[in-house]
C-alpha cells in the first residue's frame, strides 16, 4: 500500500515522502497515529501545496529575522542596576531584564528564551549577548550594565 507520511516516522522516512508499506502496518500503526495518509493524486497534490505554503512562511520568517539581526547588531541596551563593592551587582541581570530593556529602549520585542547568557551578569560593565532569532540566524546584542 502506498502512503504519504504526514510527519517524520523513525526507520521509515520524513514528512512528505511517499512509501510502499504493508497494509497491516499502515492500518494498525500509521493511520491511527495520523502519521500517514493513503497516497493518491489528490492527497499528494494537497500535501505539496501545504509544503509550498509552509516554505513561503518560513522564508518570510527568515527575511524578518535577517532584518532584525542587522538591527540588533547596530544597537546597544543600557541596564541600570545597583552595585556594591568591586562593581558587583546586588542580584544579577537576567534574560527577562535584557528583553524588557530592549522593549523599552528600542521598541523591539524578543522572547526571553531567544536571549542566551553564557553566565549570569553579576558585575557592571559591557557584555555581548547572543540572541538566537532562528536556528541559523543569530545576532549579538551589546549590553551595558551601569550603576543605577
Amino acid at each position: 500500500m502506498k502512503v504519504i507520511l504526514t510527519q517524520d516516522v523513525p526507520n521509515l522516512g520524513k514528512a512528505g515522502e511517499v512509501h510502499e508499506v504493508k497494509v497491516g502496518y499502515a492500518r494498525n500503526f500509521l493511520f491511527p497515529r495520523q502519521m500517514a495518509d493513503i497516497a493518491d493524486e489528490v492527497r499528494i497534490r494537497n500535501f505539496e501545496e501545504k509544503k509550498k505554503a509552509q516554505e513561503a512562511k518560513r522564508e518570510k520568517f527568515r527575511h524578518e529575522a535577517s532584518y532584525l539581526q542587522k538591527k540588533l547588531e547596530k544597537i546597544s541596551v543600557t541596564i541600570e542596576a545597583k552595585a556594591g563593592e568591586e562593581e558587583k551587582l546586588f542580584g544579577s541581570v537576567t534574560t527577562d531584564g535584557i528583553a524588557e530593556a530592549l522593549k523599552n529602549q528600542h521598541e523591539i520585542e524578543i522572547d526571553r528564551h531567544q536571549i542566551v547568557l553564557e553566565e549570569p551578569i553579576k558585575k557592571l560593565g559591557f557584555y555581548k549577548v547572543a540572541v538566537h532569532l532562528l536556528e541559523e540566524i543569530k545576532a549579538e546584542l551589546k549590553v551595558w550594565v551601569v550603576q543605577g
